[in-house]
């Protein structure tokens, strides 16, 4: 079987509210856009109810909830028949376990202890929970909040369960009598019921990150993989799925095999690893994988659109509201450790155990105390500056851990010697657990607690993102791209996801703050003055995703706060909310409602920023869809989406409206819209961008073959970003405040190869000249899509309708890569040997 390659896909979000039977719906809406394969969230059972997907509790069979097998495969047909490929998220790490009686595996497991015969499937250390597994769901009733069902007493399945709540556990067998009272049947089961604050520090089962619901399975093992994986296998053998996107492949023993194990299963068919790179780091070599899905690109396209010129202001804001100027590598090793000695230090005590017994840590020597070592190990996991190693590959980077952890805490220097040797084997149990815990501590201590106490500016804490890296050049932007298409050609690029913290218009906007510098300080002086918030460091946080997404309602930017405010954890938290702090936060958010004064003030910047943002906006969704890499257009977002983290990110699509938005700019006849849509709240602007650039990318691969940087000269050559991709050109717009203050483009000129070209955007012609004038390429839009002339011409449409309909295709959606047709244009050809390519 040939080997397929998506040139773009589209996520959609599969619930029960929008199942199988809804997404098969809109497959011809997806291929009509122009995209080239449809991206699902995970299908397999998950929880009842569940919106997301990620707790799988049965993998034998697609979630009935979200339409069954059945659906699956009527959607699967679909999608082929129209000639687009199908990609489903998995999750080989951990299943749903808030609900026993769902998962079979996890009730056999409670019901029978070490001798269910399931028992090898989960990470669990029974000799620390005395051969009991700790469930943590009691409150401070204890065991008073516990009841007993005896069952219908006939030895069926029906029989005795203890109930916290409505959720039932099973009993082992034999071990309810009559007469017995909750506290005697639950003293003989192979669980024990604990309060929920326990799970920090006493937990005895290995989780998604700190989600006591979220129960990690044993994949490593021939037998779990096997049972796990039947039915994705199934999916390859039956030809219904064309690749995977794996989760979070950073909690596995081990990814890289993992994924062999996996390329076996699907006959190496394409697959995507959620694998979070930090600046300068490196996807695996040695992985099997096509690449990552795409937040590390998302980091370059956000940087180019920030002004450099604000950094040093939006820094003396942040740090005259936080009293001290913090290091953003400071505030995160705080923030880690925090995470560590918190509500992950079940995962690290469970490491420091098996230091504790590990004779080449205790065999010179005094032996040394369990809490020292404790310490040690979360100071180690709080210095990594990667989420984790893959030894004996990146060694280099447990090392600088262990390093700075010595430095850092001198006292516990003889430790972090001692246990040096152990966790730098690869081959030791404990360095094996020190990879999978390392990732947990980064992720909840950087993504889910340090990226809500920075400010600066917020659009820049993005998965995958680096605060601390302000913006980015042309020439850097350029390199990474260039880097993207030598090293991972076929990775996915994206803008937005489920899970990003703000979705790439919001962002957008944010990104104009840093044009304004100093302006934006006095516009949050006179908003902190009106709804004053104590905490400073967060009312700017909340104030900038006010602007960001505004026009949000109420009830989305409440639910915003909250949300982000606790996960800060500075000023509130989710296990002791503030009240009074509360109160006066959500009086923040009304008063962007309600009081005249903050309504003006907001008016106002919106005046400001607005075109600016949607500048922003479209110069970074035509930057992602056409630079080297996969794009992926998440649900919806080839609209204006102003979101905020998820939930707000999640929620459904109109798509009678995105159809009919897309048939207006396609016309009756095919033959393009009436008028050019304006920028304006409307969104078909964007749209249009989305639609004529996946198209071009799906029906003519052979003008996406390289990837070269164009030179601008004049005054403002420093606001544009441009690149060749082998004919087709990109150009966008960057920094349009800073445009309009040098008085626009006058006669700044774009460097191109002399062919004559059409710009799929607007329809305008220009000559084969090697200077094209930025003020005529951008009259209409602050993007242009530019291709060779006989690409438009050849196709038998005018320039206003070209790529249209989707139908003018000299490749199909099956292509097995992006790579070269055999066959390519006369254009094409004079392009390569003008630039020294050929």
């Amino acid at each position: 079987m040939t080997r397929r390659h998506p040139t773009s896909t589209y996520r959609l979000q599969v619930t029960a509210d929008f199942d199988l039977s809804a997404a098969r719906d809109v497959v011809d809406y997806v291929r009509d856009l122009g995209a080239d394969w449809i991206y699902l969230s995970p299908v397999l059972q998950a929880e009842p109810g569940s919106g997301h997907g990620y707790d799988v509790v049965d993998h034998t069979h697609v979630d009935t909830e979200r339409g069954g097998d059945d659906a699956l495969r009527a959607l699967a047909d679909a999608a082929h028949a129209v000639g687009l490929g199908v990609l489903v998220d998995v999750v080989p790490n951990h299943v749903g376990v808030a609900t026993p009686a769902v998962n079979p595996w996890w009730w056999s497991l409670l019901e029978h202890g070490q001798e269910s015969p399931v028992a090898w499937a989960f990470d669990v250390d029974w000799a620390a929970g005395d051969g009991r597994i700790r469930v943590p769901v009691l409150d401070d009733r204890l065991l008073d909040g516990v009841t007993l069902d005896r069952g219908t007493g006939d030895g069926s399945a029906d029989g005795p369960r203890l109930l916290v709540g409505e959720t039932a556990y099973p009993t082992a067998p034999g071990t309810v009598q009559d007469g017995d009272d909750v506290e005697a049947v639950h003293a003989r089961q192979h669980y024990e019921f604990v309060h929920w604050k326990r799970a920090d520090s006493e937990l005895n089962y290995r989780r998604f990150f700190a989600v006591n619901t979220l129960a990690a399975i044993r994949v490593e093992e021939p037998e779990v993989f096997a049972a796990s994986h039947g039915v994705i296998g199934s999916w390859f053998r039956d030809g219904l799925v064309d690749g995977l996107r794996i989760d979070h492949p950073d909690g596995l023993y081990d990814p890289a095999g993992y994924l062999d194990d996996l390329a076996d299963l699907t006959g190496g068919a394409y697959t995507l690893v959620e694998k979070i790179l930090e600046p300068g780091e490196l996807l695996p070599a040695s992985w099997p994988v096509d690449g990552t899905t795409g937040y590390d690109a998302l980091g370059f396209v956000d940087r180019v659109f920030v002004d450099p010129a604000g950094e040093a202001p939006l820094t003396a804001l942040e740090d005259r509201l936080r009293g001290e100027h913090v290091a953003w590598q400071d505030l995160t090793r705080g923030t880690r450790r925090g995470i560590a000695d918190g509500i992950l230090n079940s995962e690290v005590r469970r490491l420091a155990r098996l230091l504790v017994t590990d004779p080449s840590v205790q065999g010179v020597g005094e032996p040394l105390a369990e809490e020292r070592i404790v310490d040690a190990v979360a100071e180690v996991v709080a210095s990594f500056e990667v989420y984790r190693t893959y030894l004996p590959e990146g060694i280099h980077h447990l090392i600088e851990a262990l390093e700075v952890a010595a430095e850092s805490r001198p006292d516990l220097a003889d430790v972090v010697d001692r246990i040096a040797p152990a966790l730098c084997d690869p081959d030791n149990a404990a360095a094996v657990r020190l990879q999978q815990t390392s990732g947990m501590v980064m992720a909840k201590g950087v993504e889910d607690t340090a990226f809500y106490r920075t400010s600066r500016l917020s659009s820049l804490s993005e998965v995958g993102g680096d605060p601390s890296v302000f913006a980015a050049t042309t020439a850097e932007f350029h390199a990474a791209q260039v880097e993207r298409l030598a090293s991972w050609p076929s990775a996915m690029t994206t803008l937005t996801t489920h899970d990003t913290k703000r979705s790439e218009d919001t962002r957008a906007r944010i990104a104009v703050l840093a044009e304004l510098g100093d302006e934006w300080t006095e516009v949050f002086d006179r908003l902190n003055g009106l709804a004053p918030l104590e905490d400073g460091v967060f009312a700017n946080l909340l104030w900038q995703a006010i602007v960001g997404a505004r026009p949000a309602s109420r009830e989305r930017l409440h639910a915003y706060a909250e949300k982000a405010s606790r996960e800060a954890g500075d000023s509130t938290t989710w296990t002791e909310p503030d009240e009074a702090f509360e109160r006066q936060m959500h009086a923040l958010v009304d008063a962007a409602f309600d009081d005249p004064d903050v309504v003006a003030v907001l008016d106002a910047l919106d005046e400001r920023i607005t075109a600016a943002g949607w500048s922003n906006g479209l110069g970074a969704k035509i930057l992602q869809l056409t630079a080297p890499g996969v794009p992926d257009v998440y649900q919806g977002t080839e609209a204006w989406d102003r979101s905020l983290v998820d939930p707000d990110n999640r929620r459904p699509v109109d798509y009678a409206e995105r159809r009919r938005v897309l048939a207006g700019l396609d016309g009756a006849d095919d033959d393009g819209p009436d008028a050019l849509p304006a920028i304006d709240l409307d969104a078909a602007a964007k749209t249009l961008v989305t639609s004529r650039a996946l198209r071009l990318r799906r029906d003519h691969p052979e003008l996406f073959t390289r990837y070269v940087p164009l030179d601008a000269t004049g005054p403002a050559a420093d606001h544009v970003v441009a690149f060749d991709r082998g004919g087709a050109v990109t150009v966008a717009t960057r920094l349009p405040l800073g445009l309009a203050a040098v008085g626009g483009w006058a006669d700044t000129l774009l460097h191109v190869v002399p062919v004559e070209r059409v710009d799929l955007l607007t329809g305008r012609r220009f000559p084969a000249d090697r200077d094209l004038l930025l003020d005529e390429v951008l009259a209409d839009y602050p993007v242009a899509l530019l291709v060779p002339a006989d690409v438009v011409d050849g196709a038998g449409h005018d320039a206003a309708d070209a790529a249209s309909t989707g139908t003018t295709s000299t490749s199909t959606s099956t292509s097995t890569s992006t790579s070269t047709d055999d066959t390519e244009t006369d254009a094409q050809a004079e392009v390569e040997i003008l630039e020294g390519h050929a």
